[in-house]
């Protein structure tokens, strides 16, 4: 059953992805390379899982820094693409001292803070990135013995959703939005950003549900009002 499992979450990935214009070659898996042997068919379906939402991660950022050039000139003189392959693989440690060093949770409420004057796309990609890198224990490979919690899983996907709707709702002082994203131009509205945070949220909740199942390990749903949403903790 579960071998059957891993090849629907293959499918829906290779579908929900085959737009996606951005690809890293470690994105891809060799089932007959030395290290899957390692691995069950559901630590491959937690690499996919993770890799597929950094590399959606990698396009959210460059549509980020192009909307908002002002942004990247906070970080560099380069252009953004340089700029976002240095977040996702440069030498660093997800350590910044314009974001105090700050990551996950912290991290992103720096964007949304007026009075933070650094990088905003910097800080939100960086909160997302290692949420992301923490509710899956700090790994992006994953084999036999490895153990992850679904609730934390869950808990990426509704404060992605947060993050979501604090980018469309949230507003500076000047009435100037901390980001621009989504937009309407003429008659027609411009949803790339919604739709790519909606892969996240989709593969990370369909992850978070099969690994509760095969676990017997409870998700406790969050409900929150719209207008008191907070970020939800790891356990």
């Amino acid at each position: 059953m579960l071998y059957k499992i891993f090849y629907l979450f293959l499918l829906v990935f290779i579908t929900s992805c085959s737009s996606n214009q951005i690809k890293s070659p470690t994105s891809q898996y060799d089932k007959s390379s030395v290290n899957q042997f390692a691995k069950t068919d559901f630590d491959r379906m937690a690499d996919l899982e993770i890799r597929e939402n950094m590399e959606s991660l990698k396009i959210l950022a460059l549509k980020f820094y192009k909307r908002n050039p002002s942004q990247l000139k906070k970080s560099t003189q380069d252009n953004a693409e340089k700029m976002v392959n240095w977040i996702f693989h440069g030498d660093h440690n997800n350590e910044f001292e314009q974001l105090q060093n700050k990551k996950d949770i912290e991290c992103l409420n720096l964007v949304f803070d007026e009075s933070f004057n650094g990088d905003r796309v910097l800080a939100l990609m960086t909160g997302l990135k290692t949420m992301l890198l923490e509710s899956h224990g700090n790994k992006t490979d994953f084999y036999l013995f490895d153990k992850l919690d679904p609730q934390n899983i869950y808990n990426v996907a509704r404060n992605i959703e947060v993050v979501v709707w604090k980018l469309s709702t949230k507003k500076m002082e000047n009435g100037e939005p901390f980001l621009i994203s989504n937009s309407i131009s003429g008659n027609e509205q411009n949803l790339s950003f919604e739709r790519e945070f909606g892969k996240i949220i989709g593969r990370s909740d369909y992850f978070a549900y099969t690994l509760s199942e095969k676990t017997e390990r409870t998700i406790t749903r969050a409900v929150q009002s719209v207008s008191t949403r907070l970020f939800l903790p790891f356990i």
